[in-house]
């Protein structure tokens, strides 16, 4: 079989910008069977996660123009519905996909903005915190990327926000302003407390700052998640209740995700900037002190959004004996035998990113044991306050 590429036929439902196609012998490919949602990768192993997104988190898709954006909501839509163009390849349909995962909600299917997109952690990410841990001496500094950096942080949150869970106006600025003073607070106040001790500690102060806020924003922002509960259903993908034990868990993942994809760059990072900032050549170039932190920042981000992104599974299973009673007498009173699991949607922002999403991608729930030790306590507790009430 030869493989080889070729300008794009005029009757191609394809986007300018699309500027070559993929021939193999000339002949059409089998869609037969094709389906667009199907993941290409092993969703059960780390490693398919992480290909996934890698794939979908890609910073080059930011740059997509909203013409082939609309163009690939289309290609996915008709896919979806058995009727896509003559002549159209498998490549092309993986393209339209791609795309169509790093800008469009998966629950709603409207255009994400630009910066919440999961694509534009990398670009944004690595600017935020590379200035973060630059500026971190003086006061001021302190408090403006504090700042920039909840800002950032709200902005994805609710724009990979679980479409199924309503919030209001009143509760995403209460969310905001809590997590923004939750990390100048914790920044000044371990500004403060480390002016005695050695440089680097003072350096590790930013990452400090901006674990404990991601441990309030997320919960608050998924607040309506812990009240109200979310959708669980059974392998046949029926749908059993809602559970806030499962709302917990999905956002305590988050949360672990997130401070899990900052942590090496901003870990790992000031003990090289602290080595090198003593060389002689260095000390002539403080002006590139800056720029040379983003660009580090860049290379950790570049690895750690998928990573971080696929340290849980989407799709996982959650005993029933760890619901509600009353959600477990609903599943005793209308199954002939008990479920040993049930399935739990829920929104990785990050995912979504890891709420997240964390809320961006939808997934499933996931909660090995293990990792039950990783939780803070603070959040622990504030998550089984909710379930009491």
């Amino acid at each position: 079989m030869t493989i080889h590429w070729a300008p794009p036929k005029p009757s191609q439902t394809m986007p300018s910008s699309w500027s070559t196609v993929l021939c193999v012998n000339k002949m059409e490919a089998d869609l037969t069977g094709f389906n667009i949602d199907a993941p290409r990768w092993d969703q059960r192993t780390f490693l398919g996660r992480v290909k996934h997104f890698l794939n979908i988190t890609d910073p080059r898709t930011v740059f997509v123009s909203e013409q082939e954006l609309d163009w690939a909501k289309v290609m996915v839509e008709k896919s979806r519905m058995g009727v896509v163009p003559p002549g159209t390849q498998v490549e092309q349909l993986l393209y339209a996909k791609k795309l169509y995962d790093s800008a469009f909600h998966p629950d709603t299917g409207e255009k994400m903005n630009v910066i919440g997109r999961m694509s534009f952690q990398l670009p944004g990410g690595m600017i935020i915190t590379g200035f973060m841990l630059q500026f971190y001496r003086t006061m001021p500094a302190v408090i403006f990327w504090q700042w920039v950096n909840q800002s950032f942080n709200a902005l994805v949150n609710y724009t990979n926000r679980n479409a199924a869970s309503t919030i209001s106006v009143r509760q995403m600025t209460l969310s905001y302003f809590t997590a923004t003073t939750t990390a100048v607070a914790t920044a000044v106040g371990m500004n403060m407390l480390t002016k005695k001790a050695p440089p680097l500690v003072g350096r590790w102060v930013p990452f400090a700052a901006v674990a404990a806020a991601n441990c309030v924003n997320i919960p608050m922002m998924r607040q309506q998640e812990l009240i109200q509960g979310i959708c669980v259903k059974d392998r046949n993908e029926n749908e059993i209740g809602h559970s806030r034990r499962a709302a917990a868990i999905g956002i305590t993942q988050v949360v672990i995700s997130r401070i899990t994809m900052s942590a090496p760059g901003m870990i790992l990072l000031p003990v090289v900037m602290e080595r090198l900032e003593k060389l002689h050549f260095m000390q002539k170039v403080k002006v590139l002190h800056a720029p040379l932190q983003v660009m580090l920042c860049g290379y950790f981000l570049i690895f750690m959004v998928p990573v971080a992104c696929g340290l849980f599974p989407q799709k996982c299973e959650l005993p029933v004996s760890y619901l509600e009673p009353e959600l477990q007498d609903t599943i005793k009173a209308n199954s002939s035998s008990l479920l040993d699991f049930l399935f739990s949607y829920r929104q990785l922002l990050f995912w979504k990113y890891l709420e997240g999403a964390p809320g961006y991608l939808s997934g499933i729930i996931y909660f090995p044991t293990p990792l039950r030790t990783t939780i803070p306590l603070f959040l622990f507790f504030f998550c089984c306050g909710k379930l009491e009430n």
